[in-house]
């Protein structure tokens, strides 16, 4: 029995996948947090989409995947900006328009000018098969971007709960701005590998939204949703071997299942403590909503 539980650990792929999935799982969950409290879910979907021109692009330049694909979420991010400062088109219309016209493009060019380059592997991942060099490139990446996060977490932290007392207290808020951003396509890019372009906005949504749902602290936040990232991922890699299915697949369901077990059972914010306490009181509106403590603690940061 343990034989077969450790036969994946035999393999030099699968080891590789496990530990390269739990790294960049770990950061996609901590800064899930961010984009649970901006409310940026959309734009992560926005930019997981818009890469896909730049891996095709790069790939006809002889150029790394992680560099065109860099650029072009960069590229989108601030086209998006620049349609929503210049119209009186919502925020949300104007990144729908922007990611799909990019994926489009992504696939226009494949489709005209077919290559090595596997449609499959960009919209799903492959991170079984991954090289060393990309390997070396999502670490980089996603240590960057731990560095980033170690350094300015309580400006950011702020920027996503109040823009306006961020400028009062002297902080710039359009370099805020951009660096989210920045740290979102650079994220977005080192998971490519892992789950593809379709569930990168999974792992940058699901850990931080369901840690939410258990604490009222943004320190024990990033934990729980850094914990969840690393766990997810690390058994998703790990069991789509004995399941022969997608590891991006696996990965997504499990951080999807740990959501819904939150959402049901959270002993604070969930639906089922929610629905004693408006027994017990007799007032449905009456708790509290798991951002209130957050709120306040940015606000005395």
């Amino acid at each position: 029995m343990i034989e077969t539980l450790l036969t994946p650990l035999h393999y030099e792929y699968m080891v590789k996948a496990i530990l390269v999935s739990g790294f960049i799982g770990g950061v996609c969950a901590l800064l899930s947090c961010y984009v649970t409290l901006k409310g940026w879910s959309l734009m992560g979907d926005a930019l997981s989409h818009a890469i896909v021109p730049g891996v095709v692009l790069a790939y006809f330049a002889g150029l790394p995947f992680a560099a065109g694909a860099f650029f072009s979420g960069l590229l989108a991010a601030g086209t998006m900006g620049f349609i929503k400062s210049r119209t009186r088109i919502r925020e949300d219309a104007v990144i729908g328009i922007v990611f799909t016209t990019f994926f489009a493009a992504g696939l226009l060019l494949i489709s005209l000018y077919p290559s090595n380059i596997s449609l499959k592997t960009i919209v799903l991942g492959n991170i079984l098969g991954i090289a060393n060099r990309d390997i070396i490139q999502s670490l980089v990446i996603s240590g960057v971007t731990l560095v980033v996060l170690a350094v300015k977490w309580k400006d950011l932290l702020l920027f996503v709960f109040d823009p306006a007392q961020a400028r009062a207290v002297g902080l710039n808020t359009s370099l805020l701005h951009l660096m989210l951003l920045t740290l979102l396509a650079a994220t977005a890019v080192a998971a490519l590998q892992a789950v593809g372009a379709c569930l990168v906005v999974a792992m940058l949504v699901t850990p931080g939204a369901t840690a939410y749902l258990l604490t009222d602290r943004f320190g024990r936040m990033m934990g729980l949703a850094a914990a969840m990232g690393v766990t997810t991922s690390v058994l998703g890699a790990y069991a789509s071997y004995f399941l022969d299915g997608s590891t991006g697949g696996c990965i997504v369901v499990l951080q999807t299942a740990l959501f819904l077990a939150a959402l049901f059972f959270a002993p604070v914010h969930g639906v089922l403590a929610g629905r004693w306490k408006a027994r017990t009181s007799g007032q449905s509106g009456t708790s509290s909503q798991p951002g209130d403590e957050l709120s306040a603690g940015a606000e005395a940061l």
